[in-house]
């Protein structure tokens, strides 16, 4: 379980996030979902401590992520932030390789390798593992980023817009991806997305965020209504029965 308890950040006197509560059960899917600017990458980063907090605390699996080494810290929580600044003369293989960092510090031995390998095998890309990443299309190289933190291999995983710039067939494939890692390796999932279907669709449950708080949490189908978007995202939403459930239309 991830626990925000009174958590908050103070950017201005005008702009602050928090005070935040939150619990994020362990296991499967939970999508981050609010307007832009809402707050929903930068209470990811701190969860993922690549942002301080100003007040509160927030641990994972009972590890306070303040205090916690961060060498421990990196094999409980991954994350993947939107800005990946990766010299572009790697090969996948070795991207996916710097997962294991935490366990090898830079010198793979054959258990790494294997599980590098499972990991570049579960995001079908066998095939390209020694392709280097400028040779890749951005859904290729999206999967291999992921690759690399599945790598690390902690319980829970942090991606911040995973499906930013992917096309429609790349992102469903992307989710796809990420609901199986939830369901056959087990792992929890925190994910920032943009579009509600997308999470209404593949999350076990989803966190509105909204002017730095949170407003809703529940089940897909506890937030998939008419009056929780609309009162989310401002807008006029209307909530049909699609083929494969609930879909937001907006108006």
């Amino acid at each position: 379980m991830i626990t925000l308890t009174d958590v908050r950040k103070d950017y201005t006197s005008e702009v602050v996030i928090g005070p935040v509560d939150l619990q994020i059960p362990a296991g499967g899917i939970t999508a981050l979902v609010g307007p832009n600017g809402a707050g929903k990458s930068t209470l990811l980063t701190m969860i993922g401590r690549l942002m301080g907090v100003d007040a509160g605390t927030i641990e994972i699996a009972g590890f306070d992520v303040t205090t916690t080494k961060s060498k421990d810290l990196a094999k409980i929580v991954s994350i993947l932030r939107q800005e990946n600044h990766f010299i572009t003369r790697l090969t996948v293989r070795q991207l996916v390789g710097f997962g294991r960092f935490p366990y090898s510090k830079g010198r793979l031995t054959r258990a790494d390798e294997e599980i590098v390998s499972r990991a570049i095998e579960f995001l079908d890309l066998t095939a390209l593992g020694d392709r280097y990443l400028d040779q890749l299309s951005g859904g290729q190289r999206q999967r291999a980023y992921v690759a690399m933190v599945l790598a690390q291999d902690t319980e829970f995983v942090l991606l911040d817009e995973p499906l930013n710039n992917l096309d429609m067939k790349h992102s469903v494939q992307m989710m796809k991806h990420l609901r199986r890692a939830a369901e056959e390796l087990g792992r929890t999932i925190v994910i920032v997305l943009h579009d509600i279907n997308f999470a209404g669709h593949y999350a076990d449950h989803i966190c509105a965020v909204k002017d730095g708080s949170v407003v809703e949490f529940g089940t897909p189908a506890e937030i998939m209504t008419d009056d929780v978007l609309t009162r989310v995202f401002e807008t006029p939403v209307h909530v049909i029965d699609g083929p494969n459930g609930a879909l937001a239309v907006y108006y």
